[in-house]
């Protein structure tokens, strides 16, 4: 029994990963321009998709970079060992989260721009179910330093 309740408490856990909600709401997107395309995407609109998903690319590399760089972890439920300021982080305090909203809207305008509403509600789940809780974390851990931080630093972009 116990096995089976450990097996079914990493299954959970994997609902709780970020990645897993960007591929879920990648899979939605697709399915929406599969099977009830509203507004087909043309060449322009494609090709602003690429560059949207080759900036969220970017984007997600120098976020790890900085992670790899100050030696802390990238797991949203792990506690920091170090406050990250530098490089990407002096624009956005969530560019990881950023870069995927910016690959599935990408996605979404290759795909098929009726399901651009899905962007909007795949950010508002990861505020809350990530951002909220990750963010009280670094207050608490880091205090006025974040503060002045979040102060002077957006939550996206």
């Amino acid at each position: 029994m116990s096995s089976q309740t450990s097996l079914m408490r990493r299954l959970l856990r994997q609902w709780e990963s970020p990645p897993t909600w960007l591929v879920l709401f990648l899979c939605l997107a697709w399915a929406q321009s599969r099977f009830l395309a509203i507004m087909p995407s043309d060449p322009p609109l494609r090709l602003a998709g690429a560059a949207l998903i080759l900036i969220g690319i970017a984007i997600f590399a120098s976020a790890l970079i900085e992670f790899r760089r100050h030696r802390t972890t990238v797991l949203p439920r792990e506690a920091p060992q170090r406050f990250i300021t530098e490089g990407i982080y002096r624009w956005s305090r969530n560019p990881i989260y950023l870069a995927d909203a910016l690959i599935l809207s990408g996605a979404v305008l290759r795909w098929d721009v009726g399901a651009l509403l899905l962007v909007p509600a795949f950010m508002g789940i990861i505020r809350h179910r990530f951002i909220d809780g990750e963010e009280a974390g670094l207050k608490a851990a880091f205090g006025a330093e974040f503060d002045t931080y979040a102060s002077r630093v957006r939550r996206w972009i």
